[in-house]
């Protein structure tokens, strides 16, 4: 597998890329992987949206509601932005148990050692400060992720960098189990790069649910404007004369990230470096482009939202349908294992 290439989907590929249900998504999200899925399911087979409740549980097990709450959040937000089945599929990740079966057998051919070299959890246990209280499904979760790109028959995966880790397990797993079947039962999975650069909080950090530093897809107009006050410029830039920095400004990267108008952003960055445009000028502009940006958005949510049981129905009824692939393959890999069919 060609884990460090920008690959672009093909026609017949089968993509699998999703979100933990722990809070509404946000402008990063957007960013980073909506719009990315936007154009995908317009070019592949199948694109599967996995609404991943049981991985969301691996450190939110002290809060459970909390994950129960927000897998109709994130549907709604999938709708919202025009994701829709059967273009893509919205699935429930607890509502396929087989998910959990292909999870348990892969787990007897990957060591704890092994899991625990993984670059990717280590940064994530620091993060966390688990120390040696890592809950054991936290830890394990990378081979359950193996199990979801296995188990839907997964072609092709949008991943940054620090995830091609999880990418490479896979990987390794897949081979194990076809060498001892002598025979490819599963199926091999493509990582495919973002470009996009990630984008950060409304206070110079990680955008993130928990930290609440960034800007829900369903943010009214006030919310918008509120946090768009309150984000980091230039700290040397004090005076409307002074030449401004845009690298770690905040405002620019949101400005980069959505701004239609390329060529007023260019000039606008351009005399803001030279000295002579106010931070609250820049500001007043990432405004204007976010309120244009996310009422649209918002309209389509609200009208979704009128009907929460409609949406769930129509999660139920893609998951149904996705679960048959896994239920197929888990079949499959049974066998392998020797385990009755």
């Amino acid at each position: 597998m060609n884990t460090h290439a920008q690959i672009a989907p093909n026609a017949d590929d089968v993509v699998l890329t999703g979100d933990r249900p722990t809070g509404p998504l946000h402008l990063g999200h957007y960013a980073g992987s909506l719009m990315t899925r936007l154009v995908t399911q317009e070019r592949v087979a199948r694109q599967v949206l996995l609404i991943a409740d049981m991985q969301a549980l691996t450190d939110n097990a002290d809060d459970p509601g909390k994950v129960a709450r927000n897998v109709v959040e994130v549907a709604l937000d999938y709708l919202a932005v025009g994701l829709e089945p059967p273009r893509s599929l919205f699935v429930l990740q607890s509502a396929v148990p087989e998910l959990c079966e292909l999870t348990m057998l892969y787990l007897n051919v990957v060591t704890v050692s092994r899991l625990e070299r993984n670059p990717t959890t280590r940064a994530e246990i620091a993060l966390r400060g688990f120390v040696r209280d890592i809950p054991a499904g936290f830890l394990c979760y990378p081979v359950a992720q193996a199990a979801d790109i296995t188990g839907f028959d997964a072609t092709l995966v949008p991943v940054g960098e620090d995830q091609l880790p999880m990418l490479e397990l896979c990987t390794e797993i897949e081979q194990l189990v076809n060498r001892a079947a002598g025979a490819p039962v599963l199926r091999s999975a493509r990582a495919m790069l973002s470009s996009t650069p990630r984008l950060p909080g409304v206070d110079g950090r990680k955008a993130s649910k928990s930290l609440g530093n960034a800007i829900a897809l369903g943010a009214s107009n006030d919310e918008i404007r509120a946090r768009v006050r309150s984000m980091f410029t230039d700290p040397d830039h004090l005076r409307v004369e002074d030449p401004g920095k845009i690298e770690g400004n905040v405002v620019f990267a949101y400005l980069h990230a959505f701004d239609p108008d390329r060529d007023a952003l260019a000039t606008l960055t351009e005399r803001y470096q030279r000295g002579g445009v106010g931070d609250m000028t820049v500001k007043h502009r990432l405004e204007d482009v976010l309120v244009a940006l996310l009422e649209p958005i918002r309209a389509r949510r609200d009208h979704f939202e009128a009907d929460r049981g409609e949406v769930m129905r129509l999660v139920a009824a893609s998951t149904e349908q996705a679960r048959a692939t896994v239920a197929d393959v888990n079949r499959r890999v049974r066998a392998v294992f020797g385990l009755a069919v």
